[in-house]
């Protein structure tokens, strides 16, 4: 009976109670407290704000970079990291609008969607080969085949711009959830928000990818297939990517080289933003979906206040440059805090400053 009490006592907590007892102490926490004070001040300062519309602008212009954010958290979780997310996007943007026009509307428009996102993992695969099999380092290489799948998105449609897509997937691509302004396409966004959060936090292959982050070696060592896992992610952030820009071409009725150019830096920024190290290693769903609602919420308040597109990008690029400074000066803090905490503890004064002299 005592041997049945001790191992009960020492069970340790289920996955969801340590995840639980994690986020309320942790960063994640703060970024969505930091979330939801941004939205108050916002709805308090900025005329219109608060209304349906607003919900409704706010979170269609959040979808493609929500949908690119989710592998890339998981690529940078190991310590890689992919700027072709737009590119890619692009591409399958122009192809979606050269398909429809050769095919003079008489190609089914699903069947274009599917050959768009074969492009898409094709991307990723070329991206993943090149990272994980080659071995070359992933911020040269997806620098490289952003230039490069741009410019083939130039090749492919031109100058040409591709608008008459049908009304039927146009309208449903813009509509909006009655009475409470959600755009219909963000439970399908949704949908992939959890699978990707799943597989981060409840799975063996998502806790790899911390493991992998922090060491790769270690994580070869215990098993973890280190290459596979990281060209498939990257085959992912293809595919993923590939459906944002289809949802972007539906989105604004249009198909152009262009489409979709730049956005990833606004992706990276709500991945660090929202708790994702930079470094490898740490990371998590929920703080990066509410890193993407803070990038948007705060471009959307800007834009409601008159302020140009140059400020909003330089509000961008800022919060891209505090979300790789905090958490360094966070860790700093925490460590001096540590060592004084010992020094205490020990009954010694705490360490001087240097050039002090000792007492």
């Amino acid at each position: 009976m005592s041997d049945t009490i001790e191992k009960t006592a020492v069970r340790p907590p289920a996955p969801a109670v340590r995840l639980r007892s994690r986020f309320w102490r942790g960063r994640d926490a703060t970024i969505v407290y930091a979330l939801v004070l941004i939205v108050v001040l916002a709805a308090l300062f900025i005329p219109y704000f608060a209304s349906v519309t607003t919900v409704s602008f706010l979170l269609i212009d959040a979808i493609p970079i929500l949908l690119m954010a989710m592998p890339m958290a998981l690529i940078i979780i190991t310590g890689e990291i992919d700027l072709s997310v737009a590119s890619t996007a692009g591409l399958s943007a122009a192809t979606l609008g050269v398909l429809w026009q050769a095919g003079h509307g008489h190609t089914s428009i699903v069947a274009i969607f599917v050959i768009c996102l074969v492009i898409g993992a094709a991307c990723g695969a070329f991206n993943g080969f090149l990272v994980a099999v080659v071995g070359l380092p992933s911020l040269a290489v997806t620098i490289g085949t952003l230039a490069l799948f741009r410019g083939l998105a130039l090749v492919v449609i031109g100058d040409n711009a591709v608008a008459d897509f049908p009304t039927a997937v146009t309208t449903f691509a813009t509509s909006n959830i009655p009475g409470i302004g959600v755009p219909t396409v963000m439970i399908f966004v949704a949908i992939v928000v959890v699978i990707f959060g799943v597989i981060l936090h409840f799975t063996p292959f998502g806790r790899g990818l911390f493991a992998l982050g922090f060491s790769p070696e270690a994580a070869s060592f215990v098993g973890i297939r280190v290459n596979a896992s990281k060209f498939w992610l990257y085959v992912a952030s293809g595919v993923v990517s590939s459906a944002a820009g289809l949802f972007w071409v539906l989105r604004y009725s249009s198909a152009q080289s262009d489409s979709v150019q730049g956005l990833e830096l606004s992706v990276v920024a709500a991945v660090l933003l929202g708790g994702v190290s930079i470094f490898g290693g740490s990371g998590s769903i929920v703080g990066v979906v509410a890193g993407v609602l803070i990038i948007r919420t705060v471009n959307y308040s800007l834009q409601l206040a008159g302020l140009p597109d140059t400020v909003l990008t330089i509000v961008t690029g800022g919060l891209l440059v505090l979300s790789v400074v905090a958490p360094s000066i966070t860790a700093r803090v925490r460590v001096l805090r540590e060592q004084r905490a010992r020094a205490r503890d020990l009954g010694a004064p705490a360490p001087a400053p240097t050039g002090a002299p000792a007492s």
